[in-house]
């Protein structure tokens, strides 16, 4: 049996060196012989599309972790991984699986922490399979709606204590979850309870003992069909960990309930040096596209920026004459083709918000909110005017949103402030944040999870702007009460170790906005700008 290394050597696979425009693609090789830098778009944010009918992945940057992908019609639409933030479970929509563009939440009552969904379209109606928390204990629930824009319904508690749930139909016209751990459960008709036990289902394939990852962690089952095989997809080797864990396993067989073919050169996606420039790729979804070309999404760790936490990556697929499926992408330093799309592409979304739109879901969320947290905020004469709540950023439900780029600046003015501190923050979670506030009469200063009473100084103004800026992972912060005058703040700091290997919680360190105390805080006019 040939090992992926004589795979990359005869050419099946790409390897880190070679032309990943395969001509399957339409792509010549000169073109992709050398690599290229993103192109600017709006706010100088770093965007996928070459405009060249090729693209630099990540497709959607920042922290959109455990991609699932529905193709509808010529139309594509993606959730991600939302944790505990809320407003959640943002759609996205696409015409080409590169450009993306939110249509918004759907999820308004928390239900704890949401992780990898399920996204599938059964018999003209759309369900959204998730893994969730509610009252801190793990099930699987389900929403389903008639049309992809809603309404949804609210959250069905299946009541299945496992992550990662995979819908399929079998060629009994039953409908089974497949879920992590390598397991499944039986639905029912209607696909909104269970109907039958959680039972023994799968096996995946097992690396090499001597491979460093995290754990095998067998989860993120996905399916789809292809030349009379059903094919089941999968993640194994842990989502964080080495830069080497994570990979994408394919199995398949004639029958949804076995036996299970493993891939004979498994894994089809795996980062096998710290030096590519995505770690920890992995737990993807299969896409055929309008031209019967196939495609995966799934997620990864930019090299050096675990900060950005885990984004979106598009990855050619191409099928052997034995009807298995190998990533044509290689290590995707460099362009690829695109899909080919007869619509025109909407090439990125500005992230500076002026608080004259509602922007939570699409972009703003709270973090570990209450019930009914959006209570505390409304919109006024172009400002976004915030309750506060708690006593510090640890327990005041900051306003954050996921960054995009590995170096920017963000600013935002605050007004009326009267006793209760607002400010600006880099905010990982509750033990690790960064940042400063104001109330009318003093700064206080924010680090290290924690409120530094000795970095507190005077600044007597019930208007202040602020500004912070996130420089390759090397953090300053300036202020003024005038706009013109600024004054830069005595600690910078180095955040490049605020990721999920060192704090657990698969987060990111997102920009935020906060309001603690009993008054209210205003904000106008706030600002994002990439800085290359």
């Amino acid at each position: 049996m040939k090992t992926r290394r004589d795979l990359i050597k005869s050419g099946v696979l790409a390897g880190a060196g070679t032309a990943l425009l395969p001509a399957a693609y339409g792509a010549s090789a000169s073109r992709s012989a050398t690599a290229r830098t993103w192109p600017r778009g709006i706010e100088n944010q770093r965007i996928a599309d070459l405009s060249d009918g090729s693209y630099l992945n990540p497709v959607l940057a920042g922290d959109f972790a455990d991609p699932t992908v529905l193709r509808d019609g010529d139309e594509y639409f993606m959730t991600n991984s939302s944790y505990d933030a809320n407003p959640g479970i943002v759609l996205w929509r696409s015409h080409d699986l590169v450009n993306w563009t939110p249509i918004g939440p759907i999820l308004f009552a928390p239900i704890g922490s949401v992780w990898a969904m399920d996204l599938i379209k059964h018999e003209g109606r759309y369900f959204l399979y998730i893994p969730a928390t509610p009252g801190g204990k793990q099930t699987i629930m389900v929403m389903h709606a008639a049309k992809i824009d809603g309404p949804w319904s609210e959250p069905i508690d299946l009541k299945i204590p496992c992550i990662d749930p995979g819908h399929v139909v079998g060629e009994d016209g039953k409908r089974y979850l497949f879920v992590n751990g390598g397991r499944r459960v039986l639905l029912s008709d209607d696909g909104l309870a269970t109907a039958g036990p959680i039972e023994s289902a799968y096996s995946l394939w097992r690396y090499p003992d001597d491979w460093v990852v995290e754990m095998f962690a067998p989860e993120g089952p996905k399916f789809f069909r292809r030349g009379g095989y059903l094919y089941l997809t999968a993640a194994v080797g842990g989502t964080a960990g080495p830069p080497t864990s994570h990979m994408v396993v394919v199995c398949r067989s004639r029958s949804v309930h076995g036996p299970w073919e493993q891939c004979p050169h498994n894994p089809i996606v795996h980062t096998s040096s710290a030096d590519e420039p995505w770690w920890s790729r992995g737990h993807a979804t299969f896409v055929e596209d309008a031209t019967n070309n196939w495609w995966m999404v799934y997620h990864g760790y930019e090299n050096g920026y675990r900060t950005l936490g885990r984004q979106v990556l598009l990855d050619p697929v191409r099928w052997d004459e034995h009807g298995w499926p190998h990533a044509a992408g290689g290590d995707l330093s460099r362009p690829i083709a695109k899909p080919r799309s007869g619509r025109g592409a909407v090439k990125g979304r500005a992230l500076s918000d002026d608080f004259s739109a509602n922007k939570f879901g699409s972009q703003w969320r709270f973090h570990n909110p209450g019930v009914a947290e959006t209570d505390r905020v409304r919109y006024e004469n172009g400002t976004l005017v915030v309750r506060g709540k708690g006593t510090s950023p640890a327990d005041c439900s900051p306003i954050a949103f996921s960054a995009c780029d590995r170096a920017y600046e963000i600013s935002v003015t605050l007004e009326e402030l009267s006793g209760s501190p607002g400010g600006m923050l880099l905010f990982y979670n509750e033990r690790a944040y960064y940042g400063f506030a104001f109330d009318g009469h003093r700064m206080l200063t924010y680090a290290y999870g924690q409120q530094h009473d000795w970095l507190t100084s005077e600044v007597a103004s019930a208007r202040v702007h602020v500004k912070i800026t996130n420089d390759h992972h090397i953090v300053t912060m300036h202020y003024s009460v005038d706009g013109k005058n600024w004054l830069k703040h005595p600690w910078q700091f180095e955040v490049s170790g605020v990721h999920q290997n060192v704090l657990g919680g698969f987060l990111s360190l997102r920009p935020a906005l906060l309001a603690s105390g009993t008054g209210e805080v205003r904000f106008r006019d706030f600002r994002y700008r990439a800085l290359g």
